[in-house]
């Protein structure tokens, strides 16, 4: 039988994985001019670490994760996100212990969800994630959702929105869940079946249900701006202000709560608003209250998570190019053993010095290999024969211009020939 990929994964070719690595490359870069360092968690967590955080009255929790029991009986998930699983590691490594704040993301990092696979979601992506800990202020806020937009504008994004809202601290939110409560349950039994528990249990989870009957129900529930106490509302309209400073565009959405538990106060999404449904590029916001719900101190934290592949189907639907890798520096093929031999000792001394380089490794013919050097789109091209190797004189052949220049057989006259400073 032919085996395929599991519905709702998908391979990613030695073609395409350039444009895997420019991003990352990129975001690596962006994260080192914020002072943000890599962290790494396992893929796998204890089931529990998810009930506690993300909320068990949440689509990820009810519907959506890879859960089993190992051979020891205990219940295990792989990740459905990242930001629970770097907390865990912030408490169980004591890191709060170290100067705040601390800046650290994840990036290439696999997670998974099983729902219906859609155009730049699967049921194994990966997501590229920041979190910040040890910040309280509006500042820090402001400073993830810049790192997140300067990413997104360094990839040539100039259509962009980002969607602000406050959901409230604890000593808030239930002011706002209690008027939430009245007005839905006007509604009750036009509510589906999801929302009609999540109203007994969380209402503000119904505010995030994707059922189009709910969401013209919610469209005229009560914003949690009007419910917020006054350190919510001037920590809002602090983030604002320094979004504004930067000349970041905002929005406000008052329907905007995040799909997760653990949010407090501001929640964010960066929207491509001509990919209707699958608009949202980017999400995350405050959440204060999950270190200490993790069995840590009281740390407060704020961060986001963008879908590399959501990224990716983003950047091909708006026409923004991403560069091709460089081709390779210099094809060397022999004609004979002793003409291979001398071509796979220039090829290794070439890479040593910094170049690209290859040598043949199938056996073709010399006009095949003029063939596959033009297909390769390698700059230059030597051929070693038995009179090469007599004279120690080779003919370089620049793929480009189709000119051809004498050189010694040695690495130092190939380079002082092609020049420059190769791939490296």
């Amino acid at each position: 039988m032919a085996y395929q990929a599991p519905k709702g994964t998908r391979d990613v070719t030695p073609a395409e994985s350039y444009r895997w690595q420019y991003v990352e490359n990129l975001i690596r870069r962006t994260t080192a001019k914020y002072g943000f360092l890599e962290a790494r968690t396992p893929v796998i967590e204890h089931t529990e670490l998810f009930l506690r955080s993300v909320g068990d009255t949440t689509d990820v929790v009810q519907k959506e994760m890879y859960t089993f029991q190992d051979k020891g009986g205990r219940s295990i998930t792989l990740k459905p996100e990242g930001t629970a699983g770097t907390v865990r590691m912030f408490v169980e490594h004591g890191l709060f212990s170290e100067t705040m704040p601390l800046k650290t993301y994840y990036l290439n990092c696999p997670v998974f969800r099983y729902e219906r696979p859609q155009a730049g979601r699967l049921r194994e992506h990966h997501q590229f994630g920041v979190e910040l800990f040890g910040a309280p202020q509006p500042s820090a806020d402001a400073e993830v959702i810049s790192l997140a937009y300067d990413i997104f504008t360094s990839l040539g994004a100039t259509d962009l929105t980002v969607k602000l809202n406050s959901i409230g601290c604890p000593k808030c939110r239930s002011n706002y869940q209690t008027a939430l409560k009245a007005y839905l349950e006007q509604y009750r039994d036009e509510l589906c079946e999801d929302c009609r528990i999540r109203l007994e249990k969380n209402p503000l989870r119904v505010l995030d249900c994707k059922v189009e009957s709910c969401k013209k129900i919610t469209a005229m529930a009560p914003h949690t701006m009007d419910y917020v106490c006054n350190e919510c509302k001037a920590h809002m309209h602090e983030v604002q202000g320094y979004l504004s400073a930067v000349g970041i565009p905002f929005e406000m959405d008052p329907m905007l709560v995040r799909g997760l538990d653990y949010y407090t106060r501001t929640v964010f999404e960066i929207v491509y608003d001509a990919a209707g449904a699958q608009g949202t590029l980017c999400g995350g916001g405050r959440y204060d209250g999950l270190v200490k719900q993790i069995g840590g101190p009281e740390v407060p934290a704020v961060g986001f998570g963008l879908g590399i592949e959501r990224l990716l189907l983003y950047l091909d639907q708006t026409g923004k190019s991403i560069p091709e890798p460089p081709a390779m520096d210099m094809l060397i093929f022999g004609m004979d053993d002793a003409g291979k031999n001398k071509a796979f000792q220039l090829t290794k001394a070439l890479r040593d010095a910094g170049y690209s380089a290859d040598t043949d490794h199938v056996g073709r013919s010399v006009k095949a290999n003029m063939k596959y050097a033009g297909k390769s789109k390698a700059r230059f091209v030597l051929i070693i024969g038995e009179n090469e190797l007599t004279t120690g004189i080779g003919n370089v052949k620049n793929m480009e211009t189709g000119e051809q220049e004498s050189t010694a057989l040695s690495v130092e006259g190939i380079i002082n020939l092609i020049g420059g400073k190769g791939n490296e």
